[in-house]
């Protein structure tokens, strides 16, 4: 972590930095990385949308993660509205700062940039929760969010085109240190 710095992302003219970091963390392949650049460059013209990069000394993007306040119209809102009703959970949706996308390089993990990312996304925000949606997997990143306070809202969730489903997660801000 000594030569990595966290601070404000220019996502706009860093979204092929940022993308091939989600390319390695995430297992994505050319077209899902060509679908992923054009929701990323949307995103960035909506309101409170915030994002911050782990970088090198030599200037290489290790690790990024963005975010918004959630909106109910955003089309991810839209797919995991019904699975966190079913569950209770539809309110979770008003009043969160959503993280659309987190990632670390292999490499980078494990050290704390994922943990100071996410943290320093969230401390600012004056939403009072977080909400996220991740693979439904036993993985080290639903143990990593587990440990920040996130919790289990409704799974599986099965976001269209998706080969896996997803558990979203909500969390009180801060999250836990």
């Amino acid at each position: 972590m000594d030569d990595v710095a966290v601070g404000p992302l220019d996502l706009v003219s860093r979204v092929d930095d940022a993308l091939a970091v989600q390319a390695l963390a995430f297992g994505l392949t050319d077209d899902e990385i060509t679908v992923r650049r054009q929701i990323v460059l949307r995103h960035l013209t909506l309101p409170g949308v915030r994002a911050l990069g782990a970088t090198t000394s030599a200037d290489r993007l290790v690790g990024f993660v963005y975010g918004m306040p959630n909106d109910r119209a955003h089309w991810w809102s839209t797919v995991v509205e019904p699975y966190l009703r079913r569950n209770g959970h539809d309110d979770w949706l008003d009043d969160s700062f959503v993280i659309v996308e987190l990632h670390v390089l292999p490499a980078y993990q494990g050290i704390g940039i994922g943990r100071r990312l996410i943290t320093d996304i969230t401390d600012p925000v004056p939403q009072p929760r977080s909400i996220l949606s991740a693979l439904d997997l036993d993985s080290p990143a639903r143990r990593f969010y587990r440990g920040l306070g996130y919790q289990d809202l409704a799974h599986p969730v099965h976001f269209p085109s998706a080969r896996t489903p997803y558990t979203v997660m909500g969390a009180p801000l801060p999250l836990r240190r």
